[in-house]
């Protein structure tokens, strides 16, 4: 029997669309076809090479880095913000402002497209560097911060990190750290025989490694464990809820950079430098958008709105340097 399975990843093009359509009209030329058909055909003729276009212009707006953008500023990426007046979840467009401060002094400031500031680090300490020609000894950052790829980056610059994990908070208070005992972190490893220990005391064993590339094309290395007999346990309830035995990935030399920096966060010049942040940058950005009522960049396009911040940031140290 021969495949009629038309499902494919060849590039789609006007011409294809055209051809094809012209496939459908001669095969059905002396045949007795429904006016819905003929209107379908008319109306994909019409409509859908013209579609492609438009849908090849977007995605060339949008690039490999974002998911979205505005009509109204296309430089602008659709983002959820803090201010939801109505509670509805609602994006809207904007710009991701990363700020770095010394003494509550904006030292250097830069415009984003990314809804997340994981991926900012980097283009923003390289255009800090770039420009006061200096390297910071240290960089202290929250949990927003705590990728791989950034924990690599400052330590080929050697920059020590005091940036948090995603983990690190909750990990400090007894009542979170518990929430969730099951969880793949909280699993016993046994590095020398290269397996973990499911709750209820079974082995997990390795089934492969694998690679995968993050959204900003960075690789990481990420290993599989399946547990062997998760039928009939006790546990499984609250172990997992998927069908079968339970698998985990776990990305070991993330896990080792963690492991790290929990130290280090937890030495006491990083406890000064995670109390410094707290007072250093965030009661910058109240003092703009509170005491100043600054909640909205007033120009569009990513030039303009770079230029606007900067002025912003130039008259912030400026109040703050003669109050």
């Amino acid at each position: 029997m021969d495949d009629t399975d038309p499902s494919g990843f060849d590039k789609i093009d006007k011409e294809k669309v055209n051809a094809t359509i012209d496939k459908i009209n001669e095969a059905l030329k002396d045949k007795p076809v429904s006016k819905e058909v003929k209107q379908k055909l008319n109306y994909g003729r019409k409509h859908w090479p013209a579609a492609l276009d438009r849908y090849e212009q977007q995605e060339a707006i949008i690039g490999s880095q974002r998911s979205s953008y505005s009509k109204t500023d296309p430089d602008a990426t659709f983002m959820r913000m803090k201010e939801d007046h109505i509670k509805n979840g609602q994006l809207k467009p904007a710009y991701n402002l990363q700020i770095s401060t010394n003494s509550q002094y904006i030292a250097h400031y830069s415009i984003h497209q990314n809804t997340t500031d994981t991926n900012t680090l980097i283009n923003h300490l390289s255009e800090h560097i770039k420009q006061v020609k200096i390297k910071p000894n240290n960089v202290t950052a929250d949990a927003g911060y705590g990728s791989e790829q950034n924990y690599e980056w400052l330590k080929s610059k050697q920059i020590t990190a005091y940036v948090k994990h995603q983990n690190f908070d909750r990990d400090q208070h007894k009542r979170t750290r518990n929430k969730n005992p099951y969880r793949a972190d909280k699993l016993t490893y046994n590095e020398a025989k290269d397996h973990y220990i499911c709750p209820s005391g079974k082995r997990m064993k390795n089934i492969g490694t694998f690679t995968s590339r993050t959204s900003t094309g960075f690789e990481q290395t990420l290993t599989r464990y399946k547990a062997s007999k998760c039928k009939g346990c006790p546990l499984k309830e609250q172990c997992h809820q998927g069908k079968g035995n339970r698998v985990i990935t776990i990305n070991h030399h993330l896990n080792h950079l963690r492991n790290k920096v929990d130290k280090r966060l937890k030495t006491r010049r990083g406890i000064a430098k995670r109390k410094q942040r707290c007072y250093n940058v965030e009661p910058v950005f109240g003092n703009i958008k509170h005491n100043h009522h600054f909640k909205r960049f007033m120009l569009r396009g990513i030039e303009k709105v770079t230029i606007e911040a900067g002025l912003l940031a130039l008259a912030h140290n400026l109040r703050k340097r003669t109050a």
